[in-house]
Protein backbone atom coordinates (compact mmCIF):
# COMPACT_ATOMS: atom_id res chain seq x y z
CA UNK A 1 0.00 0.00 0.00
CA UNK A 2 1.30 3.43 -0.82
CA UNK A 3 1.99 6.19 1.45
CA UNK A 4 -1.28 8.31 0.06
CA UNK A 5 -3.29 4.92 -0.14
CA UNK A 6 -2.59 4.02 3.69
CA UNK A 7 -3.53 8.32 4.98
CA UNK A 8 -7.03 7.43 3.06
CA UNK A 9 -7.50 4.20 4.55
CA UNK A 10 -6.64 5.90 8.28
CA UNK A 11 -8.86 9.12 7.37
CA UNK A 12 -11.71 6.81 6.60
CA UNK A 13 -11.00 4.99 9.62
CA UNK A 14 -11.54 7.80 11.66
CA UNK A 15 -14.56 9.05 10.34
CA UNK A 16 -17.07 6.02 9.37
CA UNK A 17 -19.05 4.44 11.96
CA UNK A 18 -18.11 0.93 10.68
CA UNK A 19 -14.48 1.72 12.15
CA UNK A 20 -16.00 3.37 15.63
CA UNK A 21 -18.50 0.76 15.91
CA UNK A 22 -15.44 -1.80 15.55
CA UNK A 23 -12.81 -0.72 17.27
CA UNK A 24 -14.11 2.15 19.58
CA UNK A 25 -16.32 0.42 22.08
CA UNK A 26 -14.49 0.15 25.13
CA UNK A 27 -13.82 3.94 24.18
CA UNK A 28 -17.56 4.04 25.17
CA UNK A 29 -17.52 2.99 28.72
CA UNK A 30 -14.31 4.88 29.39
CA UNK A 31 -16.42 8.20 28.13
CA UNK A 32 -19.15 6.81 30.13
CA UNK A 33 -17.31 6.57 33.10
CA UNK A 34 -15.55 9.62 33.09
CA UNK A 35 -18.85 11.68 32.87
CA UNK A 36 -20.21 9.73 36.23
CA UNK A 37 -16.93 10.36 37.69
CA UNK A 38 -16.81 14.00 36.48
CA UNK A 39 -13.22 13.53 34.92
CA UNK A 40 -13.56 16.00 32.24
CA UNK A 41 -10.82 18.31 31.16
CA UNK A 42 -13.03 21.30 30.53
CA UNK A 43 -15.34 22.03 33.20
CA UNK A 44 -16.01 25.32 34.20
CA UNK A 45 -17.00 26.42 37.96
CA UNK A 46 -17.88 28.81 39.74
CA UNK A 47 -17.03 31.12 36.38
CA UNK A 48 -13.42 29.98 36.18
CA UNK A 49 -11.70 29.42 33.20
CA UNK A 50 -10.51 25.73 33.55
CA UNK A 51 -8.51 25.29 30.31
CA UNK A 52 -5.59 26.95 28.81
CA UNK A 53 -6.67 30.03 26.72
CA UNK A 54 -7.18 29.13 23.35
CA UNK A 55 -3.67 29.19 21.72
CA UNK A 56 -2.19 31.17 25.00
CA UNK A 57 -2.25 29.83 28.02
CA UNK A 58 -0.54 32.17 30.07
CA UNK A 59 -2.77 35.46 28.50
CA UNK A 60 -3.03 38.25 31.83
CA UNK A 61 -6.34 37.43 33.34
CA UNK A 62 -8.43 39.89 35.52
CA UNK A 63 -8.35 39.66 39.00
CA UNK A 64 -11.16 38.91 41.34
CA UNK A 65 -10.89 42.32 42.45
CA UNK A 66 -8.61 45.43 42.55
CA UNK A 67 -5.01 43.77 43.89
CA UNK A 68 -2.61 45.62 46.33
CA UNK A 69 0.15 43.75 44.66
CA UNK A 70 1.41 42.61 41.01
CA UNK A 71 4.17 40.05 41.71
CA UNK A 72 5.34 37.67 44.72
CA UNK A 73 8.95 37.49 45.91
CA UNK A 74 8.80 34.33 48.31
CA UNK A 75 11.84 33.43 50.23
CA UNK A 76 11.41 30.13 51.43
CA UNK A 77 14.30 29.16 54.41
CA UNK A 78 14.55 25.32 53.10
CA UNK A 79 14.89 23.36 56.89
CA UNK A 80 13.03 25.68 59.09
CA UNK A 81 14.89 29.14 60.69
CA UNK A 82 14.60 29.55 64.45
CA UNK A 83 12.38 31.49 65.33
CA UNK A 84 13.75 31.73 69.26
CA UNK A 85 16.88 33.47 68.14
CA UNK A 86 15.36 35.40 65.41
CA UNK A 87 12.07 37.13 65.90
CA UNK A 88 10.25 35.85 69.08
CA UNK A 89 11.95 37.41 71.99
CA UNK A 90 11.61 34.86 74.91
CA UNK A 91 13.78 36.06 78.20
CA UNK A 92 11.69 33.97 80.11
CA UNK A 93 13.04 31.07 78.23
CA UNK A 94 16.33 31.93 79.11
CA UNK A 95 15.77 31.64 82.73
CA UNK A 96 14.80 27.76 82.39
CA UNK A 97 18.29 27.08 80.34
CA UNK A 98 19.29 23.62 81.12
CA UNK A 99 16.38 22.75 83.26
CA UNK A 100 14.29 19.46 82.68
CA UNK A 101 11.17 20.16 79.89
CA UNK A 102 8.16 20.33 82.29
CA UNK A 103 6.25 17.05 81.36
CA UNK A 104 3.26 19.11 80.35
CA UNK A 105 5.35 20.08 77.39
CA UNK A 106 5.83 16.74 76.41
CA UNK A 107 2.21 14.65 77.28
CA UNK A 108 0.19 13.14 74.30
CA UNK A 109 3.03 15.33 71.24
CA UNK A 110 5.06 14.48 68.89
CA UNK A 111 8.38 15.17 67.90
CA UNK A 112 10.57 14.50 64.94
CA UNK A 113 13.90 12.90 66.98
CA UNK A 114 13.15 14.23 70.94
CA UNK A 115 12.62 11.42 73.46
CA UNK A 116 12.76 11.26 76.65
CA UNK A 117 12.96 14.74 78.89
CA UNK A 118 14.96 16.83 77.32
CA UNK A 119 16.58 20.23 78.56
CA UNK A 120 15.09 23.80 77.84
CA UNK A 121 17.37 25.64 75.78
CA UNK A 122 17.13 29.69 76.20
CA UNK A 123 17.50 32.04 72.89
CA UNK A 124 21.21 31.90 71.84
CA UNK A 125 21.00 35.24 70.57
CA UNK A 126 20.96 39.19 72.38
CA UNK A 127 17.51 41.36 71.41
CA UNK A 128 17.03 44.94 70.86
CA UNK A 129 13.72 47.27 70.04
CA UNK A 130 14.52 48.35 66.37
CA UNK A 131 13.35 51.11 64.34
CA UNK A 132 10.63 53.40 64.77
CA UNK A 133 8.33 50.81 65.42
CA UNK A 134 10.65 49.20 68.62
CA UNK A 135 9.90 45.94 66.75
CA UNK A 136 12.48 43.33 68.92
CA UNK A 137 15.13 41.88 66.55
CA UNK A 138 17.88 39.89 67.24
CA UNK A 139 21.09 40.63 66.72
CA UNK A 140 22.38 37.63 64.34
CA UNK A 141 19.70 39.90 61.55
CA UNK A 142 22.02 43.49 61.58
CA UNK A 143 20.84 44.26 58.15
CA UNK A 144 17.49 42.97 58.62
CA UNK A 145 17.09 45.15 61.74
CA UNK A 146 16.98 48.55 59.58
CA UNK A 147 14.20 48.00 57.96
CA UNK A 148 11.58 46.26 60.37
CA UNK A 149 9.43 49.83 59.72
CA UNK A 150 8.80 48.32 56.38
CA UNK A 151 8.14 44.64 57.45
CA UNK A 152 5.05 43.12 59.24
CA UNK A 153 6.48 39.67 60.96
CA UNK A 154 3.81 37.19 62.00
CA UNK A 155 4.69 35.47 65.61
CA UNK A 156 1.52 33.03 65.40
CA UNK A 157 2.10 30.79 62.96
CA UNK A 158 1.14 27.16 62.98
CA UNK A 159 1.18 24.23 60.56
CA UNK A 160 0.21 20.54 61.17
CA UNK A 161 2.95 18.89 59.34
CA UNK A 162 6.23 17.90 61.86
CA UNK A 163 8.81 16.69 58.91
CA UNK A 164 10.51 18.71 55.91
CA UNK A 165 9.01 17.50 53.13
CA UNK A 166 5.54 17.20 54.21
CA UNK A 167 5.74 20.50 55.14
CA UNK A 168 7.12 22.10 52.97
CA UNK A 169 4.24 20.75 50.92
CA UNK A 170 1.62 21.65 53.17
CA UNK A 171 3.51 25.42 53.28
CA UNK A 172 3.81 25.77 49.16
CA UNK A 173 1.02 23.45 48.00
CA UNK A 174 -1.73 23.54 50.19
CA UNK A 175 -1.19 19.69 51.36
CA UNK A 176 1.07 17.10 52.72
CA UNK A 177 1.09 15.00 50.18
CA UNK A 178 2.63 15.03 46.14
CA UNK A 179 -0.06 16.16 43.47
CA UNK A 180 -1.17 19.21 44.04
CA UNK A 181 -0.29 22.99 42.41
CA UNK A 182 2.54 24.74 44.12
CA UNK A 183 1.37 28.12 45.15
CA UNK A 184 3.29 30.16 42.19
CA UNK A 185 0.93 27.50 39.47
CA UNK A 186 -2.04 28.63 41.24
CA UNK A 187 -1.31 32.64 40.76
CA UNK A 188 0.02 32.05 37.36
CA UNK A 189 -3.20 30.05 36.22
CA UNK A 190 -5.48 32.58 38.20
CA UNK A 191 -3.58 35.86 36.19
CA UNK A 192 -1.49 34.70 33.98
CA UNK A 193 1.98 36.73 32.77
CA UNK A 194 2.59 40.37 31.63
CA UNK A 195 5.60 38.64 29.67
CA UNK A 196 5.38 37.23 26.46
CA UNK A 197 9.02 36.21 26.98
CA UNK A 198 9.45 34.69 30.55
CA UNK A 199 7.37 32.75 32.40
CA UNK A 200 4.97 33.48 34.64
CA UNK A 201 6.66 32.09 37.71
CA UNK A 202 10.46 30.88 38.16
CA UNK A 203 12.31 29.56 40.85
CA UNK A 204 16.04 29.90 41.98
CA UNK A 205 17.49 27.67 44.40
CA UNK A 206 20.45 28.13 46.81
CA UNK A 207 22.30 26.36 49.82
CA UNK A 208 23.72 23.09 47.74
CA UNK A 209 20.98 21.57 47.22
CA UNK A 210 17.05 21.38 46.31
CA UNK A 211 14.90 21.48 49.48
CA UNK A 212 13.24 18.00 50.82
CA UNK A 213 10.23 18.12 48.75
CA UNK A 214 11.96 18.31 45.77
CA UNK A 215 10.62 19.94 42.49
CA UNK A 216 6.89 19.45 43.68
CA UNK A 217 7.62 22.11 45.93
CA UNK A 218 6.71 24.36 42.25
CA UNK A 219 5.23 21.71 40.20
CA UNK A 220 1.76 22.45 38.89
CA UNK A 221 0.44 19.51 40.27
CA UNK A 222 -3.05 18.99 38.28
CA UNK A 223 -2.77 22.09 36.83
CA UNK A 224 -1.86 22.07 33.20
CA UNK A 225 1.89 22.01 33.58
CA UNK A 226 2.16 25.58 31.50
CA UNK A 227 1.84 26.69 34.99
CA UNK A 228 4.67 25.33 36.94
CA UNK A 229 7.64 26.80 38.33
CA UNK A 230 10.65 27.16 35.55
CA UNK A 231 13.89 26.73 37.43
CA UNK A 232 16.98 29.19 36.98
CA UNK A 233 20.47 28.52 37.66
CA UNK A 234 22.64 31.72 38.49
CA UNK A 235 25.92 30.02 37.24
CA UNK A 236 26.32 28.17 33.84
CA UNK A 237 23.07 28.37 31.25
CA UNK A 238 20.67 30.33 33.27
CA UNK A 239 17.75 27.54 31.72
CA UNK A 240 19.15 23.93 30.80
CA UNK A 241 18.72 22.87 27.25
CA UNK A 242 17.39 26.23 26.00
CA UNK A 243 20.59 26.83 23.95
CA UNK A 244 20.57 25.33 20.42
CA UNK A 245 22.72 22.35 19.91
CA UNK A 246 25.93 22.49 17.59
CA UNK A 247 25.19 23.39 14.15
CA UNK A 248 21.64 24.95 14.57
CA UNK A 249 21.23 28.26 14.06
CA UNK A 250 18.60 30.61 15.23
CA UNK A 251 16.67 30.74 11.76
CA UNK A 252 16.78 26.65 11.87
CA UNK A 253 15.41 26.46 14.67
CA UNK A 254 12.63 28.57 14.51
CA UNK A 255 11.46 26.92 11.40
CA UNK A 256 11.59 23.42 13.54
CA UNK A 257 8.97 24.88 16.18
CA UNK A 258 6.85 26.09 13.85
CA UNK A 259 7.11 23.08 11.56
CA UNK A 260 6.58 21.43 15.43
CA UNK A 261 3.65 23.28 16.35
CA UNK A 262 1.82 22.77 13.42
CA UNK A 263 1.58 19.36 13.77
CA UNK A 264 0.88 19.58 17.48
CA UNK A 265 -2.16 22.28 16.36
CA UNK A 266 -3.72 19.74 14.06
CA UNK A 267 -3.28 16.73 17.27
CA UNK A 268 -5.22 19.81 19.31
CA UNK A 269 -8.57 20.18 16.96
CA UNK A 270 -8.51 16.18 16.77
CA UNK A 271 -8.05 15.46 20.44
CA UNK A 272 -8.55 18.60 22.44
CA UNK A 273 -5.91 17.66 24.89
CA UNK A 274 -4.94 21.11 26.99
CA UNK A 275 -1.50 19.65 27.38
CA UNK A 276 -1.23 19.75 23.55
CA UNK A 277 -1.75 23.76 24.04
CA UNK A 278 0.97 23.70 26.70
CA UNK A 279 3.41 21.60 24.34
CA UNK A 280 2.46 24.62 21.42
CA UNK A 281 3.19 27.57 24.03
CA UNK A 282 6.22 26.19 26.10
CA UNK A 283 7.77 25.78 22.48
CA UNK A 284 7.23 29.20 21.18
CA UNK A 285 8.40 30.53 25.04
CA UNK A 286 11.57 28.47 24.83
CA UNK A 287 12.19 30.14 21.49
CA UNK A 288 11.81 33.43 23.01
CA UNK A 289 13.63 32.82 26.14
CA UNK A 290 16.98 32.26 23.96
CA UNK A 291 17.48 35.83 23.98
CA UNK A 292 15.09 37.30 26.82
CA UNK A 293 16.65 34.64 29.78
CA UNK A 294 20.44 35.44 28.91
CA UNK A 295 19.86 39.36 29.06
CA UNK A 296 17.39 39.16 32.64
CA UNK A 297 19.91 36.40 34.29
CA UNK A 298 22.84 38.27 33.72
CA UNK A 299 23.67 40.37 36.87
CA UNK A 300 27.38 41.50 35.62
CA UNK A 301 26.43 44.83 34.21
CA UNK A 302 24.84 46.08 37.52
CA UNK A 303 26.00 48.98 39.08
CA UNK A 304 29.29 48.22 41.60
CA UNK A 305 27.47 49.92 44.51
CA UNK A 306 24.13 47.37 43.57
CA UNK A 307 26.60 44.50 43.92
CA UNK A 308 28.17 45.98 47.02
CA UNK A 309 24.69 46.74 48.44
CA UNK A 310 23.49 42.61 47.82
CA UNK A 311 26.99 41.48 48.86
CA UNK A 312 26.45 39.40 45.13
CA UNK A 313 29.53 37.38 43.57
CA UNK A 314 28.66 37.26 39.76
CA UNK A 315 29.32 34.15 38.16
CA UNK A 316 28.60 31.83 41.66
CA UNK A 317 25.55 30.76 42.88
CA UNK A 318 24.37 32.21 45.95
CA UNK A 319 21.56 33.58 47.79
CA UNK A 320 22.91 37.09 47.04
CA UNK A 321 23.18 36.92 43.50
CA UNK A 322 19.41 35.21 43.49
CA UNK A 323 18.23 38.15 45.48
CA UNK A 324 19.28 40.36 42.86
CA UNK A 325 18.04 37.94 40.24
CA UNK A 326 14.77 37.98 41.72
CA UNK A 327 14.58 42.16 41.81
CA UNK A 328 15.89 41.77 37.89
CA UNK A 329 12.70 39.42 37.12
CA UNK A 330 9.99 41.09 39.02
CA UNK A 331 11.09 44.31 36.78
CA UNK A 332 10.32 42.30 34.11
CA UNK A 333 7.09 41.56 34.91
CA UNK A 334 7.16 37.77 36.66
CA UNK A 335 4.12 37.41 38.10
CA UNK A 336 5.82 34.72 40.59
CA UNK A 337 9.51 34.13 41.65
CA UNK A 338 10.22 31.68 44.44
CA UNK A 339 13.92 31.45 46.10
CA UNK A 340 15.13 28.55 47.70
CA UNK A 341 17.99 28.35 50.52
CA UNK A 342 18.80 24.90 51.28
CA UNK A 343 20.61 24.44 55.20
CA UNK A 344 18.21 25.87 57.98
CA UNK A 345 17.83 22.43 59.87
CA UNK A 346 19.51 23.38 63.02
CA UNK A 347 19.36 19.87 65.09
CA UNK A 348 23.14 20.32 66.57
CA UNK A 349 23.88 17.07 65.30
CA UNK A 350 27.36 18.44 64.20
CA UNK A 351 29.27 21.99 63.84
CA UNK A 352 26.92 23.00 60.70
CA UNK A 353 23.66 22.43 62.13
CA UNK A 354 24.28 24.09 65.24
CA UNK A 355 22.89 27.24 66.66
CA UNK A 356 25.98 28.65 67.49
CA UNK A 357 27.85 28.14 64.32
CA UNK A 358 26.10 26.96 61.28
CA UNK A 359 23.01 28.63 61.89
CA UNK A 360 25.28 31.81 62.80
CA UNK A 361 26.34 31.46 59.36
CA UNK A 362 23.33 30.90 57.49
CA UNK A 363 22.00 34.14 58.94
CA UNK A 364 24.79 36.02 57.88
CA UNK A 365 24.35 34.59 53.95
CA UNK A 366 20.76 35.57 53.91
CA UNK A 367 20.78 38.81 56.29
CA UNK A 368 22.34 41.13 53.63
CA UNK A 369 20.78 40.27 50.63
CA UNK A 370 17.20 39.68 51.57
CA UNK A 371 17.59 43.30 53.14
CA UNK A 372 19.06 44.92 50.03
CA UNK A 373 16.24 43.12 48.50
CA UNK A 374 13.61 45.10 50.15
CA UNK A 375 15.49 48.44 49.55
CA UNK A 376 16.14 48.08 45.93
CA UNK A 377 12.22 47.52 45.51
CA UNK A 378 11.68 50.13 47.71
CA UNK A 379 14.06 52.96 46.25
CA UNK A 380 12.94 51.52 42.44
CA UNK A 381 9.40 52.43 43.92
CA UNK A 382 8.79 48.45 43.10
CA UNK A 383 7.85 47.40 46.41
CA UNK A 384 4.35 48.50 46.45
CA UNK A 385 3.51 46.37 43.92
CA UNK A 386 5.53 43.59 45.31
CA UNK A 387 4.74 41.43 47.69
CA UNK A 388 8.11 39.90 49.23
CA UNK A 389 7.39 36.87 51.69
CA UNK A 390 10.24 35.27 54.02
CA UNK A 391 9.65 32.10 56.24
CA UNK A 392 10.37 28.30 56.29
CA UNK A 393 7.89 25.66 56.91
CA UNK A 394 7.71 25.69 60.56
CA UNK A 395 9.11 26.11 63.77
CA UNK A 396 12.02 25.17 66.32
CA UNK A 397 11.51 23.22 69.86
CA UNK A 398 11.87 25.94 73.28
CA UNK A 399 13.80 22.51 73.90
CA UNK A 400 17.44 21.19 72.91
CA UNK A 401 17.05 18.34 70.77
CA UNK A 402 17.96 14.94 72.59
CA UNK A 403 17.94 12.56 69.50
CA UNK A 404 17.79 8.87 70.50
CA UNK A 405 17.36 10.32 74.10
CA UNK A 406 20.83 11.53 74.00
CA UNK A 407 22.31 15.43 74.53
CA UNK A 408 23.53 16.57 71.22
CA UNK A 409 27.32 17.86 71.38
CA UNK A 410 25.75 21.11 69.79
CA UNK A 411 23.22 23.30 70.82
CA UNK A 412 20.24 22.55 68.29
CA UNK A 413 16.51 22.42 68.29
CA UNK A 414 13.68 19.97 67.21
CA UNK A 415 11.06 20.72 64.64
CA UNK A 416 8.07 22.33 66.09
CA UNK A 417 4.42 22.77 64.42
CA UNK A 418 3.02 24.93 66.68
CA UNK A 419 4.84 28.53 66.63
CA UNK A 420 7.20 29.50 63.76
CA UNK A 421 7.54 33.16 62.44
CA UNK A 422 7.40 34.52 58.73
CA UNK A 423 7.74 38.44 57.44
CA UNK A 424 6.12 39.85 54.74
CA UNK A 425 6.87 43.70 53.32
CA UNK A 426 5.71 45.56 50.35
CA UNK A 427 2.11 44.57 48.42
CA UNK A 428 0.16 46.30 50.53
CA UNK A 429 1.33 45.08 53.92
CA UNK A 430 1.79 47.40 57.09
CA UNK A 431 5.51 47.97 57.77
CA UNK A 432 6.77 48.11 61.38
CA UNK A 433 4.43 45.84 62.87
CA UNK A 434 4.40 42.81 64.68
CA UNK A 435 0.94 40.01 64.83
CA UNK A 436 0.30 37.20 67.08
CA UNK A 437 1.66 36.62 69.87
CA UNK A 438 3.07 33.28 71.51
CA UNK A 439 3.16 31.92 75.21
CA UNK A 440 6.37 33.05 77.46
CA UNK A 441 8.70 30.42 76.07
CA UNK A 442 7.30 30.57 72.24
CA UNK A 443 6.08 26.83 72.77
CA UNK A 444 2.56 27.73 71.18
CA UNK A 445 0.50 30.61 69.67
CA UNK A 446 -1.93 32.27 72.60
CA UNK A 447 -2.94 35.23 70.30
CA UNK A 448 -4.07 35.57 67.08
CA UNK A 449 -2.49 32.38 65.76
CA UNK A 450 -1.72 32.24 62.11
CA UNK A 451 -2.28 28.63 60.01
CA UNK A 452 -0.42 28.72 56.97
CA UNK A 453 -3.71 28.74 54.91
CA UNK A 454 -4.17 31.81 56.29
CA UNK A 455 -1.20 33.00 55.10
CA UNK A 456 -2.14 31.41 51.29
CA UNK A 457 -5.03 32.81 51.75
CA UNK A 458 -3.44 36.78 52.13
CA UNK A 459 -0.90 36.28 49.84
CA UNK A 460 -3.54 35.65 47.30
CA UNK A 461 -6.05 38.42 48.11
CA UNK A 462 -2.95 40.72 47.44
CA UNK A 463 -2.94 39.73 43.87
CA UNK A 464 -6.60 40.26 43.88
CA UNK A 465 -7.37 36.52 44.43
CA UNK A 466 -10.22 35.25 46.51
CA UNK A 467 -8.81 31.97 47.55
CA UNK A 468 -12.41 30.78 47.77
CA UNK A 469 -13.12 31.48 44.33
CA UNK A 470 -9.58 30.33 42.62
CA UNK A 471 -10.70 26.96 41.73
CA UNK A 472 -10.04 23.79 39.50
CA UNK A 473 -12.19 21.23 39.03
CA UNK A 474 -10.13 17.83 38.94
CA UNK A 475 -11.37 14.45 39.97
CA UNK A 476 -14.52 14.82 40.49
CA UNK A 477 -14.17 17.88 42.64
CA UNK A 478 -13.21 21.94 42.85
CA UNK A 479 -9.89 22.21 44.33
CA UNK A 480 -7.98 24.90 45.77
CA UNK A 481 -4.32 25.91 47.40
CA UNK A 482 -6.39 26.29 50.85
CA UNK A 483 -8.27 23.15 50.27
CA UNK A 484 -11.47 23.75 52.81
CA UNK A 485 -9.63 26.94 55.12
CA UNK A 486 -8.36 29.97 55.54
CA UNK A 487 -9.05 33.27 56.53
CA UNK A 488 -7.43 36.41 55.55
CA UNK A 489 -5.47 37.93 58.11
CA UNK A 490 -6.90 41.30 57.44
CA UNK A 491 -5.23 43.22 60.52
CA UNK A 492 -1.34 43.21 58.70
CA UNK A 493 -3.18 44.98 55.60
CA UNK A 494 -2.62 48.54 55.02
Amino acid sequence: MSIFDELRQRKLEAQTRRHFLKNCSLGLGGLAFAAMTGCNPFPSSKGQQKSPAEGHPLAPKPPHFAPKAKRVIYLHMAGAPSQLELFDYKPELQKLHGKDCPPSLLEGKEFAFIEGVPKMMGPQANFKKRGESGVMVSDLLPHFSTIVDDVSIIKSMHTDEFNHAPAQLMMLTGGPRLGRPSMGSWVTYGLGSENDNLPGFMVLVSGGKTPSAGKSAWGSGFLPSVYQGVQCRSKGDPILYASNPNGIDRDLRKKAIEAINNINKKEYEEVGDAEILTRISQYEMAFRMQTSVPDVMNIEDEPNYIHEMYGTEPGKTSFANNCLLARRLVEKDVRFVQLFDWGWDSHGTDKSTAIEAGFRDKCRQVDQPMTALVKDLKQRGLLEETLVVWGGEFGRTPMQENRDGQEMPFMGRDHHTEAFSVWMAGGGVKGGMTYGETDEIGYTGIKDRVHIHDLQATILNQMGLNHEELTYFHQGRDFRLTDVHGHVVEDILA
